[in-house]
């Protein structure tokens, strides 16, 4: 039998953190929960799981700062808790290396199936074993991938931004199309694109002010060169 997927839930209100723990358990994950940041920050760092759920606001640490510790030793995926309708707190939370969010209160099946997606899309194997465009090589099996011959951290999501961005070079890219293929979302916020487009610029860009490669067309989306060039 395989073994189950390990999540981390790391959340003060004890009703969501055992709600989230039952539930997640009962859909076949190993859950470990956590009350407080300091106590998950140290558990992460003897084991890293295969997702990590995270409130926000957190005594001790604070979820950004938890997400941040995390990202500085690992690519395991990160799913954030935010407070519904507060954009300004889903792009912080973004920006500190979280993968995904949901927004409070949430439907526990909701928070199941966008489990699954993230689990499902980093243990996802390869069409693929290797391919390269030009500056840029990704190496699917590993989930790697290099820039101008150096490799370059990214997280998960980053990955997957990275590959859909090198299969389809040249061409004008909606946020919206971004979000569907990339997260698998019909209905969704665009900002998380545009955050993890700045996330993924300041690792490929000389000057990420500059981009040559990952370029903004206003009002249309993203354009991406494989090479660079400024046509």
């Amino acid at each position: 039998m395989e073994n189950p997927n390990r999540v981390v839930v790391v959340e003060d209100d004890p009703t969501v953190r055992g709600a989230v723990h039952d539930y997640l358990g009962r859909h076949g994950y190993d859950v470990d929960a956590y009350g407080d940041g300091v106590s998950a920050r140290d558990a992460l760092r003897e084991r890293t799981p295969d997702l990590v759920i995270v409130d926000r606001m957190l005594p001790g640490i604070s979820g950004d700062e938890l997400c941040r510790d995390i990202r500085s030793r690992s690519d395991v995926p990160i799913m954030i808790l935010t407070a519904l309708g507060d954009v300004e707190q889903r792009i912080e939370g973004l920006e500190s290396g979280a993968d995904d969010y949901v927004s409070k209160p949430f439907a526990l099946r909701e928070l199941v199936l966008r489990a699954d997606a993230l689990v499902r899309r980093t243990k996802a194997a390869p069409a693929q074993a290797a391919f390269a465009a030009g500056d840029f090589e990704i190496d699917a099996a590993r989930r790697r991938a290099r820039v101008r011959g150096t490799e370059i951290a990214l997280t998960g999501r980053e990955y997957e931004l990275l590959v859909f961005l090198v299969g389809n070079p040249d061409r004008t890219l909606p946020r919206e199309e971004i979000l569907r293929e990339v997260w698998g979302w019909t209905v969704g916020d665009a900002s998380t694109v545009t955050v993890h487009v700045r996330r993924l610029r300041e690792k490929i860009e000389h000057d990420p002010r500059e981009p040559r490669y990952l370029r903004t067309e206003w009002g249309a989306g993203y354009r991406f060169s494989v090479s660079g060039s400024a046509d």
